[in-house]
């Protein structure tokens, strides 16, 4: 039986000029899972990471105090298919067209544009993007944004690419994002497309999914463990 775990980015830096920088939280979140994995002897065979900035960082960090503790670690390979979802181009296809539809999607845009810096915005937005995301899953393609059945089947290409490498006992490490998390959870559960989403939302930054597989069997381990963070104000989701 071999074991895959899916890290999910650390903070990234929501809101700032440059979403996809890792945050000075999320840089120590990394920093601390790579020692945490040094300590327990936790080694992998292999690593891979998405293509965004956020995803590699974080790899590179864990596998920097991974190796500093003395410990082995793979060069991880870079997959454009456990790239996360374009919320950007969802946001600019789908918002003005679904806040027009729909009078309390309205009101949730309008809430997050008048929303200040600070925990408000957080929440302001999350309720946006839960909304618009749900909104995502059933719409039309749009021309120059990638549907959720394209993003599916995008995840599960990367996923096979991966368990359907040769040898048995392998332990692989992937570093991406929320939405290929759901993604992967929604494929060993069987579930329906919208689980896949509220898996999405759940999902904390730099933590760990896990699920055993072989060459016929992919089964969920855990979710979204945090072993690594035991302060709680460490816990972020953005």
């Amino acid at each position: 039986m071999s074991t895959l775990t899916l890290v999910r980015h650390a903070q990234a830096s929501l809101f700032a000029d440059e979403y996809d920088e890792l945050s000075e939280l999320g840089r120590n979140q990394a920093r601390l899972l790579g020692e945490f994995w040094a300590r327990r002897w936790t080694d992998f065979d292999e690593a891979y990471c998405g293509p965004r900035a956020r995803q590699r960082q974080t790899a590179d960090i864990v596998g920097s105090a991974c190796t500093k503790a003395g410990r082995p670690w793979p060069e991880p390979v870079v997959l454009e298919e456990l790239d996360e979802y374009d919320l950007g181009g969802i946001i600019r296809a789908l918002a003005p067209d679904l806040a027009r539809q729909d009078a309390d999607f309205a009101d949730l845009l309008e809430s997050y544009r008048r929303s200040g810096a600070g925990p408000d915005r957080v929440r302001s937005f999350g309720r946006m993007f839960e909304a618009l995301t749900l909104r995502w899953l059933t719409a039309r393609p749009v021309e120059g944004v990638e549907g959720f059945a394209a993003f599916r089947g995008r995840v599960e290409q990367g996923l096979r690419h991966i368990l359907e490498r040769p040898g048995s006992g392998r332990r692989v490490a992937v570093f991406t994002s929320g939405g290929v998390i759901g993604a992967a959870v929604r494929l060993a559960l069987a579930a329906p497309d919208r689980a896949a989403l509220e898996v999405n939302w759940r999902v904390r930054n730099c933590s760990l999914t896990e699920f055993v597989f072989t060459k016929d069997r992919f089964n969920l381990d855990s979710f979204n463990a945090l072993p690594h963070l035991e302060d709680p104000t460490l816990w972020t989701y953005w």
